[in-house]
């Protein structure tokens, strides 16, 4: 419910005084235009129902909007969007796990949405990501208690016992970390990325979180970062290339390779989806660990691979002020 539907995510965070953008809902395309001309650019635009993460559109002037209105509402079986207030700041991810009763959140992270460097080109479900993102204590501590333990206890109040992974995608900004969106499980590309880094056994968690048993828990994790690069099929994210043969030598030492959207013909390893390969460089801090995943890009990949090249850029410049 809280990933399905962005408007009823949003009426649940306006019900419980979770701080998110102002936004409407819409499912007439007429009204929601009239709307647009309203409120002025820039605006967000967002498919409410699940999209893989490519149904937001950041229209930096009306006719983006308008044509991303159009584009949602305007088929045969209708659709419903969600256009939001347009929020400045850095964008950041924190997970958390929770049984109903006890919350445990997870190292922050950062997760790159445009497909090209500079945050440029359309909306994809996430270029690559670091972990962990330099966020300050006091902000942790206002996505605990603001944003992660209201949800928890409005769901609760509204008859559903959250058990699982709770992901909230914020927008940090001078008033405060505000909720961009939440998901119902670990993000991708965030889980490549903070998974290597977490010292306690997954399986273990989980079943904790299951039954109901999370209280007393202490998550652990390694010392250093991790960064995730994802390499995406040519043509991505509107029409991604499949069937192309891809090339995948043993990963040194430091480095991980998680298989995204591939399979096997015969025994040929081929690409079978829009994001291909997620390439996880581990080091003692993000410079080295972004260095790894770099340095190993060459040696991998496949004819056409497109992949962003300032993975971790805004963290490091961040770790450095």
């Amino acid at each position: 419910m809280i990933e399905g539907s962005k408007a009823f995510a949003k009426g649940l965070m306006e019900r419980y005084g979770i701080p998110t953008a102002r936004y409407r809902v819409f499912q007439e395309p007429l009204e929601a235009l009239e709307y647009l001309e309203e409120v002025g650019a820039p605006i967000v635009v967002k498919d409410s129902g699940l999209a893989a993460g490519k149904g937001v559109t950041v229209a930096l002037d009306l006719h983006q909007a308008k044509q991303a209105v159009i584009n949602l509402l305007s088929g045969p079986e209708g659709g419903e969007v969600v256009i939001e207030e347009y929020l400045e700041g850095e964008e950041a991810t924190v997970l958390a796990l929770t049984d109903g009763k006890t919350l445990l959140p997870l190292l922050s992270s950062q997760d790159h949405k445009r497909l090209l460097d500079g945050d440029q080109g359309p909306m994809t479900g996430g270029m690559g990501a670091v972990a962990p993102y330099p966020m300050d204590p006091e902000t942790l501590r206002r996505v605990e208690e603001e944003i992660l333990w209201p949800l928890v206890r409005g769901l609760e109040a509204e008859g559903v016992v959250y058990r699982g992974v709770v992901y909230a995608g914020l927008m940090l900004t001078r008033e405060g970390p505000k909720v961009l969106e939440f998901n119902a499980r670990f993000g991708d590309p965030e889980a490549q990325a903070l998974l290597p880094l977490l010292e306690n056994d997954l399986v273990d968690l989980a079943l904790k979180v299951a039954e109901g048993r999370l209280g007393g828990t202490r998550l652990s994790w390694k010392e250093g970062a991790s960064a995730c690069v994802v390499l995406a099929a040519p043509g991505y994210p509107e029409s991604p290339r499949k069937g192309i043969p891809l090339h995948l030598p043993e990963p040194p030492e430091g480095v991980l390779v998680f298989h995204a959207g591939t399979r096997k013909e015969g025994e040929r390893l081929v690409s079978a989806g829009g994001r291909v390969l997620n390439v996880v460089g581990l080091g003692k801090d993000l410079g080295e660990a972004l260095e790894r995943a770099y340095a190993f890009l060459p040696r991998v990949g496949f004819p056409g691979a497109v992949y962003r090249r300032d993975i971790g850029r805004r963290a490091l410049a961040r770790l450095s002020t």
